[in-house]
């Protein structure tokens, strides 16, 4: 295989995802997943996580609710073994610590690099803006902050040029074109209780159950 080399240390390596497409993933011993793929961006310094495609015994034990896709962090690749497997350099406390510092949609897994800079369109597909942060309670992500597009701010006469959308509202993502899709159109979702709430200001863990 030209580029990584069987048995070396991927710490210094640059690599491309071609290289590592379906390759199984260990901690020690233990099988966590075959990586499918990465996110696809222009900037690839903005790439920080592969997609990995979870075995579902690791899902069931070390996730909160087990989900088959999760995001798998560059920094903890460490090795590629003579059989052509990828060590990581963590335990499988670690590994779960970061799965539950993501959000999810689709009953997929996301870590936050892989949501900045993405367009953010309603269920009509409207441009709302793109993804420049995440907001975070009790240690939880319950929103991601979007900057609106001037367009939006006129028509919606929106007072900030930021605006916070609830989690529970971001039906699905659109890999190629690198876009999150709501459930809701931003009209509808204007009015709901918890959007509301995460725009005020004033937020509470119990703003967030299930909207219909």
């Amino acid at each position: 295989m030209h580029g990584i080399e069987e048995g070396k240390n991927m710490t210094d390596e640059s690599f491309m995802i071609q290289e590592l497409l379906q390759r199984e993933v260990y901690v020690k011993q233990t099988r966590v997943g075959v990586i499918v793929g990465e996110r696809f961006h222009p900037n690839e310094e903005r790439v920080q996580s592969l997609r990995l495609q979870v075995d579902s015994d690791i899902a069931d034990e070390f996730m909160r609710k087990p989900a088959e896709y999760a995001p798998l962090s560059k920094e903890l690749l460490h090795s590629i073994q003579s059989d052509g497997t990828i060590k990581l350099s963590k335990s499988m406390r670690e590994l779960q610590r970061r799965w539950r510092n993501t959000v999810r949609i689709d009953e997929k897994l996301y870590a936050p690099d892989e949501l900045l800079d993405r367009a953010v369109l309603d269920t009509q597909g409207e441009d709302l803006g793109e993804v420049i942060g995440l907001v975070k309670i009790k240690r939880t992500y319950r929103g991601i902050q979007v900057k609106a597009r001037s367009m939006l701010r006129r028509r919606y006469r929106l007072e900030c040029d930021t605006i916070n959308i609830p989690v529970q509202f971001l039906a699905r993502t659109s890999p190629r074109l690198d876009e999150i899709i709501l459930s809701r159109t931003f009209e509808k979702l204007m009015g709901l209780p918890s959007y509301l709430k995460l725009n005020s200001g004033e937020i509470l863990e119990d703003d967030f159950e299930e909207e219909e």
